[in-house]
């Protein structure tokens, strides 16, 4: 029987950040430019404001989100990726491409096209 790897820190740290509940789907929804909250949270079905927020905050504290302020009436606030964030695109393919091939979708998805 072959030895088992022990686990880097830093790889750990990466898969519970990149890994959290919602987190690959806003990235996902990142991926294609700025965004303001109201409509990442409406690429995402079933997030909640508080989730949202939530996360977002977690990204932007491990700079992959940078939220972006533009002074104004009203103000507006846009996320985006940092560099940082965009170096996971090649990960986030990855991962798709995977899920493409080995998981199944429930038949209820109305989004299961456009994935």
């Amino acid at each position: 029987m072959s030895a088992v790897h022990p686990v880097c820190s830093r790889f750990h740290r990466a898969v519970e950040l990149i890994g959290a509940r919602w987190s690959g789907a806003i990235l996902h929804a990142l991926f294609t430019g700025r965004h303001r909250f109201a409509a990442i949270k409406a690429a995402i079905p079933g997030i909640s404001d508080t989730m949202l927020a939530q996360r977002l905050r977690e990204l932007e504290a491990a700079s992959i989100v940078d939220r972006h302020v533009v002074s104004g009436s009203p103000l507006v606030v846009e996320y985006r990726l940092t560099e940082r964030g965009r170096e996971l695109a090649p990960v986030m393919d990855a991962l798709t491409a995977w899920s493409h091939r080995w998981i199944e979708l429930p038949d209820t998805d109305p989004a299961a096209t456009t994935r």
